[in-house]
């Protein structure tokens, strides 16, 4: 009878479980937002490619996942809520990129700008993808290779890249508010010590040890361990924490497969600039609807994002298995900082901690 109870317990909580993991969410997306986002991350690949440097149209293609920040307000506060965002997403670039000439920086620098871009994100309450694409774009340039010379030139082609995509969602903006009303700019709440301050100082220190452990066990490209950690983290809660991570890598499993299927096409520049618009595409369309089903085609999408200029250098295996790694590892730190994110005794003892650090009169 205790062994039926117990089976019975455990049967439970594997549909739960399948629950969660299969929930499908309802959209009220309009197509022209996956296209117009499309767009503004895929001609900079088209324009490298008509110039055959492809590196240079995929830094800038880095810059037009701006895009996605375009809040559903008013066209006055989304076009300057987006180009602070390009501002941003620019000098963590450029921060990013100096760090990998100090390699023994480069897990302080990326812990700083996760801490500093996840508190800007939570005081205005920007909503998602959050610091994600910020963090992203940093850790992709701390490991770019070239020299000094070249740091001016890297930044310019992602700010080319943010104004694009800003150009892009302006003409976007004008179509979509005819067809769908803004929401209004909504007075922001009070600041509390606790979801700004504390949970960002807690989010960028498990960045960091996420990427102080890829350089320990010497991993080549170490960039996706730092974005699978913070992706992981930014769980509302600890059962959401659980779910992204578990989606994260399952997504990811399937994903690689269908990028060893991308890979071994006899692909040149044109077709990659092509497949990764439309891989952009349906991500658009589908990361709202289920987020471990977007995991499959964003994994090819990011592999192609920072490996396409290097295509045919490298063995597809290595990449996929190296990628593989990276995110497990990141999603297991993930998971460790979201059981301490969410653990009121973790946050009484450190909180009280942090607390002492910060002056009275600048916290609530």
């Amino acid at each position: 009878m205790v062994r039926l109870s117990g089976w019975s317990k455990l049967q439970a909580l594997m549909r739960a479980e399948l629950l969660h993991l299969t929930t499908i969410n309802a959209s009220d997306r309009l197509w022209q937002m996956p296209f117009a986002a499309a767009l503004a991350s895929g001609l900079p690949l088209l324009v490298g490619a008509y110039f055959d440097r492809m590196d240079y149209g995929l830094i800038s293609s880095l810059g037009g996942l701006v895009f996605l920040y375009l809040p559903n307000t008013p066209m006055s506060h989304r076009m300057v809520s987006l180009m602070a965002c390009a501002f941003g997403m620019v000098a963590c670039y450029a921060l990013g990129v100096m760090s990998h000439f100090f390699p023994p920086l480069m897990m302080w620098v990326l812990m700083f700008i996760a801490i500093l871009v996840t508190m800007v994100c939570r005081f205005y309450r920007l909503g998602q993808p959050g610091s994600l694409f910020f963090v992203m774009t940093a850790s992709i340039g701390a490991y770019s290779p070239g020299d000094v010379l070249q740091v001016p030139l890297k930044v310019g082609l992602l700010t080319m890249g943010c104004l694009l995509a800003c150009l892009i969602a302006f003409f976007y903006s004008i179509y979509i508010l005819r067809l769908q009303a803004p929401k209004p700019v909504a007075p922001l709440p009070p600041a509390s010590f606790d979801f700004v301050v504390f949970d960002s100082v807690v989010i960028g220190v498990f960045v960091g040890i996420s990427l102080a452990l890829a350089q320990a066990l010497e991993l080549e490209r170490a960039y996706w361990v730092p974005v699978s950690c913070l992706a992981v983290m930014q769980g509302a809660s600890l059962r959401a924490v659980w779910n992204k991570q578990l989606q994260r890598i399952i997504g990811t499993g399937i994903g690689l497969l269908l990028s060893w299927g991308v890979l071994m096409l006899p692909l040149d520049k044109w077709s990659i600039s092509v497949m990764m618009m439309l891989l952009a595409f349906v991500i658009e369309i589908v990361v709202v609807r289920h987020y471990g089903f977007a995991i499959i085609f964003i994994t090819p999408l990011t592999l192609l994002l920072a490996e396409a200029a290097t295509l045919g250098h490298s063995s597809p295996a290595l990449l996929i298995q190296a990628r593989f790694f990276d995110t497990v590892l990141g999603c297991v730190v993930g998971l460790v900082g979201g059981v301490c994110l969410h653990s009121p005794r973790f946050r009484y003892v450190v909180g009280s901690q942090v607390r002492r650090l910060i002056p009275s009169r600048l916290v609530p």
